[in-house]
């Protein structure tokens, strides 16, 4: 006689630990050593969880690296956004968003983003393709910015609203480059009187 099978099915597992903390881990980690300076056993000590959980939340350490760069990425962008929007006249939302991620830069000088060109430039397609997107996220809001500002007589007229933009973005690379070698708060606030100074 066949007896039928009365054992419980086993439940699929599912993952016991915060995969948004997992990922920050991540991210703080490929900012501060790179990814070729990164090892597996760095990843598993910060994210708190083995090898295979690593593999199986979210592949290779390579799909992790660009999982980590894309959720930096947002969060950088998005944040910075806010920032820029959050005043009525525009050349003061400009100048709290350089002064706030001069602050934050200081706080924080490792970055993934800055660490992500300096590492692969363009050598790699997908690092490309998130840092662009960002980029021209941040820059197409600051040019809106600046523009307003023109209008109001608080930038120059006769600047171009992209190009100014695209300048100040490369301010904020300098001034996080500044406060990972170690400059001063004062140092990075100067930075951005400087840049601030060259829109009038």
């Amino acid at each position: 006689m066949i007896v039928p099978n009365t054992l419980p099915r086993a439940m699929p597992r599912t993952k016991s630990f915060d995969q948004d903390a997992a990922l920050q881990a991540a991210i703080s980690t490929f900012a501060q050593h790179g990814y070729e300076g990164t090892s597996a056993q760095m990843l598993t000590q910060a994210m708190g969880i083995g090898r295979q959980s690593i593999y199986d939340t979210f592949g290779d350490k390579w799909q992790l690296y660009l999982a980590a760069l894309r959720a930096y990425t947002i969060q950088s962008v998005s944040d910075q956004i806010a920032v820029v929007r959050q005043a009525r006249r525009a050349i003061d939302g400009i100048q709290a968003h350089l002064l706030a991620f001069a602050e934050a830069a200081h706080r924080s000088p490792a970055c993934l983003g800055l660490s992500s060109v300096s590492e692969f430039g363009c050598g790699r397609p997908e690092v490309t393709e998130i840092t662009s997107k960002s980029n021209a996220l941040l820059t197409g809001e600051l040019a809106r910015r600046i523009a307003e500002a023109q209008g109001a007589g608080d930038v120059a007229a006769d600047l171009d609203p992209v190009e100014t933009a695209g300048f100040l973005v490369g301010n904020l690379s300098a001034i996080k480059l500044a406060a990972r070698g170690g400059a001063s708060p004062e140092r990075l606030c100067a930075m951005v009187s400087i840049a601030l100074r060259a829109l009038r």
